[in-house]
């Protein structure tokens, strides 16, 4: 990130080649460079050599890139390839800052946190885990839409639903959750009756979904919708909610609480088991309850969404404690603070 008179701010993201960030960044018009990058965490040996190998040569590529755009400062979010670029920022003096969305560190974020000079973090739960004093915690930071006044019933009305009748979101992530994504269509019939419902497959299990669906009976389908993906209408789909059934990612610490949407979390049991703590943070706040992934079926999932929505008092009360969780400044106290960095390191004769 660089500053000058002419333009105010200059961005360049740099991340994985081949990964689904890309287009998001892109989309979003800011220029995005591609660096070789890998996981190391439960990886074969095999694997673990040619992730190495990837991770060795993404630095160089990162040295390159630094050294051109010549940053004031390097904002991480956490993965495997912001290594190589902090790295490289080190090296020619530039400051830098990781952002750690979940509750608890990966092994990307513990290595970065001993190189980095700030640490910013959604929740205070997560300071345990970190050098206590470079940790600042900023909340999550969410779209800028799911920031601004909405209401259930204009959501429902532009994703053309019923606004009078219960609404259920099913979301496995952007590229699904296929314990989730089954579970859902074995109750499809079940679900249909106690809410509409707008199921957010993925694009792996979409197609398979759709023809799932199409042999049910109509009047399901008509209550039943079945999206491959969303983009800006996920903010309508939250909106529209009632309760909504997920894996428990970082970004539900930040969007279920903007929305005020109490949740039904299927945490992911791999990758560290890192969004077990995240789950927890709401659950203990009252705004979500959780269920095993082994133990999700069509029968467990249709139970627990009639007891959800089967009983108001209790879904406004999680819709309330969700609420509470909301910090609408996280972006702007995490901008704040890499501005402060940039500030500092100009000060002190940095190149802008």
């Amino acid at each position: 990130m660089t500053a000058s008179a002419a333009t105010p701010l200059d961005l360049l993201w740099v991340g994985s080649e081949g990964g689904m960030e890309a287009g998001l960044v892109t989309r979003a018009g800011v220029p995005f460079v591609g660096v070789p990058a890998g996981g190391v965490r439960g990886m074969d040996p095999v694997t673990l050599a040619r992730n190495m190998g990837k991770l060795s040569q993404g630095y160089f590529q990162a040295r390159g890139i630094v050294r051109q755009f010549h940053p004031d400062v390097v904002f991480a979010t956490g993965g495997y390839v912001g290594v190589p670029v902090v790295l490289a920022g080190r090296e020619i003096g530039t400051p830098s800052l990781v952002y750690l969305p979940d509750i608890e560190p990966g092994m990307a974020v513990k290595a970065l946190a001993r190189l980095v000079d700030r640490i910013c973090v959604t929740s205070e739960a997560s300071r345990p885990h970190l050098p206590a004093d470079k940790v600042v915690a900023t909340g999550y930071p969410v779209r800028y839409e799911l920031n601004q006044p909405g209401d259930k019933a204009a959501a429902r009305q532009a994703l053309d639903l019923d606004t009078a009748t219960p609404t259920l979101l099913i979301f496995g992530g952007s590229r699904g959750a296929r314990r989730i994504n089954q579970a859902a269509l074995a109750a499809a019939e079940r679900l249909a009756v106690l809410a509409q419902v707008i199921h957010v497959t993925g694009d792996l299990d979409a197609a398979q979904a759709r023809d799932a669906l199409a042999a049910l009976p109509a009047a399901v389908q008509a209550r039943y919708r079945v999206y491959a993906y969303l983009h800006g209408e996920m903010v309508d789909a939250l909106r529209a909610a009632d309760l909504v059934v997920s894996r428990a990612g970082a970004a539900i610490l930040g969007e279920y609480p903007a929305v005020g949407v109490p949740a039904l979390l299927v945490p992911l049991p791999i990758a560290g088991g890192h969004q077990w703590p995240n789950a927890e943070l709401l659950v203990q706040a009252g705004a979500a309850v959780t269920v095993p992934d082994a133990e999700l079926d069509g029968d467990r999932l249709a139970r627990e969404v009639a007891a959800a929505l089967g009983d108001p008092t209790m879904l406004a009360a999680r819709a309330a404690a969700m609420a509470r969780l909301a910090q609408p400044d996280a972006a702007r106290r995490i901008g704040m603070e890499l501005l402060s960095l940039a500030g500092a390191r100009l000060a002190l004769g940095g190149a802008a």
